[in-house]
């Protein structure tokens, strides 16, 4: 069952943005995680040679504007489990009608309309604290040490680093594996 946390999490997620600001002068946007595929096939029959394979993509979605609720269910006069900004990066696990079930990366779950989501890939930090490089490695200058929850515009990969880019325009590298989705 999911967390409420009906004033905890604007009040968290606003405090996160205002230290971030301060401390560093940006704030964030997101980037995409990989899609995640598995892939299965059967054999064939003695009068066939062909396969068949069947792929599963994990979808993830962003949010369009600031303010968006995720409700309890696909409804408006569900309660409102918590409001989100734009950007953020949210996985759907399932559709029903113009609404989407949702997960966000701290595995709390609940519903949006998905006329307030779309298919711009964005990342958020899962960690406390992540260095935002000038380039993909850690020989490379830290450009700003990003906080948890700071959300970023993917804009590509390279190995294991990801270049992002932040809503003020600051770009840099971040290691994938501090990143969600990743």
């Amino acid at each position: 069952m999911a967390k409420k946390h009906p004033l905890f999490r604007p009040s968290l997620l606003c405090c996160l943005a205002g230290a971030f600001l301060l401390t560093l002068g940006v704030s964030a946007n997101a980037a995409p995680k990989k899609d995640s595929t598995k892939t299965s096939s059967k054999k064939s029959t003695a009068k066939t040679t062909s396969k068949k394979a069947s792929i599963t993509a994990t979808e993830y979605v962003s949010v369009l504007k600031d303010g968006v609720n995720i409700r309890s269910g696909p409804d408006t006069n569900k309660e409102i489990l918590w409001t989100v900004f734009k950007d953020f990066p949210l996985k759907v696990s399932t559709r029903k009608g113009k609404w989407a079930q949702v997960e966000d990366f701290e595995g709390d779950k609940g519903w949006i309309f998905t006329e307030l989501i779309n298919k711009e890939k964005t990342v958020i930090v899962k960690v406390d604290s992540a260095n935002l490089r000038g380039g993909a490695g850690t020989d490379h200058e830290t450009v700003a040490d990003v906080k948890h929850g700071v959300v970023f515009k993917l804009l590509t990969t390279k190995g294991d680093w990801v270049k992002v880019q932040h809503a003020d325009g600051t770009t840099g590298w971040i290691f994938s594996k501090l990143l969600w989705p990743n």
